[in-house]
């Protein structure tokens, strides 16, 4: 999706509210204050949840439209925001929890991209530091479910609507086009659907290690024919993080 345009950025927040994921990153962060890398930050809603908890947050994300409308929010003066990329971020900070969330990690549509992304969090872990991330479960018939998804309303005058373009194995492709009385919006995507043995691959491959799947955000175990998340916890190997 083009974040680069600015008003289809002031709509993401409208499409995608807080829900349930974001609690259990705040959760796997915990009470303590720690070092917070968010990769793919977009809005910086969770960034700046991370922040009123008291933790030092990092958020990176591309679009600079998306970091236009987080650097306005609450809390947003705590957070430090850098456009970038995440697999060419670089920093001499160590962060004890680095996040990939929002589904980001499905935008990595490459292998190549997807380690370097991998080697940005294995470089910027700090000692005992944990990666979490999620994608969608590749089982569940995601283009045939979302083909059947009617429009919503994301306000009283504005409308959402999805159409596949494309389903080709790992990859579906599609146009999400945004209506009102005085407004047309259409923006084209394409996201991956890797399997959970793929992802652990090129984990593995980057030098890091998986420690936890979960399959939903009530953090129950993953089960590949019922889960509609794949929730990937990893560590540098050598670490002591607990499961």
């Amino acid at each position: 999706m083009d974040y680069s345009n600015a008003r289809v950025a002031e709509l993401y927040d409208l499409a995608n509210p807080r829900a349930q994921d974001a609690d259990f990153y705040l959760a796997l962060a915990g009470s303590s204050t720690r070092r917070i890398l968010d990769l793919g930050c977009g809005t910086g809603t969770l960034c700046c949840a991370f922040a009123e908890c008291g933790h030092h947050v990092t958020g990176v994300d591309p679009a600079a439209a998306m970091l236009a409308i987080a650097r306005r929010k609450q809390h947003a003066g705590r957070v430090e925001w850098v456009e970038c990329a995440a697999q060419s971020y670089r920093s001499q900070g160590r962060y004890d929890l680095i996040v990939m969330t929002g589904h980001a990690f499905q935008c990595l549509l490459t292998d190549d991209d997807t380690l370097a992304a991998l080697e940005t969090m294995r470089l910027h872990l700090a000692p005992d530091g944990a990666i979490a991330f999620e994608t969608r479960n590749p089982r569940v018939d995601w283009a045939r479910e979302w083909a059947a998804r009617p429009p919503r309303m994301l306000t009283s005058q504005m409308s959402e609507n999805l159409r596949i373009t494309r389903a080709d194995g790992e990859f579906i492709s599609f146009e999400t086009s945004y209506r009102s009385p005085n407004e047309e919006l259409t923006t084209a995507s394409t996201l991956r659907f890797p399997s959970r043995k793929h992802v652990a691959t090129l984990i593995a491959r980057s030098g890091l290690a998986v420690r936890n799947v979960f399959g939903d955000w009530d953090s129950s175990p993953f089960d590949p024919t019922l889960s509609r998340e794949i929730i990937f916890i990893a560590a540098n190997p050598s670490d002591r993080l607990s499961s």
